[in-house]
């Protein structure tokens, strides 16, 4: 294997872990939003990975995004009376989503995203080492 397919797995690595970061933020962001886009209540959303297909020489290309899969979670319902999107009850649906895990899935991206930029350096500073055993 060379230099630049260990670039390219990093690479790609990092890229999966981006988009996990980035869709982690945006449902942190909405986590007390009544409202999304549509007009109905915000849905959490989870990045779905997988090696990229083909026969193992694809195999050493690294990672990508296959999808973006919407996370089936009830509404937290939240009495309050006086909002302007609560029911005829009084409650305000708010996206089912917990601050706690999604912290937790934004902390474990993190550190893949981490590790990949850990494996790039050292794919860097092998050739580094060989161009310098070459002169």
């Amino acid at each position: 294997m060379n230099y630049l397919q260990a670039f390219a797995i990093s690479a790609s690595g990092m890229a999966v872990e981006k988009m996990r970061v980035d869709v982690t933020a945006a449902n942190l962001a909405n986590a007390y939003s009544t409202r999304a886009a549509d007009g109905g209540t915000f849905r959490a959303q989870r990045v779905v990975s997988a090696e990229r297909a083909g026969g193992f020489e694809s195999l050493l290309r690294g990672a990508q995004v296959v999808e973006l899969q919407p996370v089936d979670a009830p509404p937290r319902l939240a009495f309050e009376p006086g909002h302007p999107d609560a029911d005829d009850r009084g409650y305000v649906a708010y996206p089912g989503i917990s601050p706690v895990s999604e912290m937790v899935a934004l902390l474990t991206a993190q550190r893949a995203y981490e590790a990949n930029v850990a494996a790039l350096n050292a794919a860097k500073a092998m050739a580094l080492k060989t161009l310098e055993l070459g002169r």
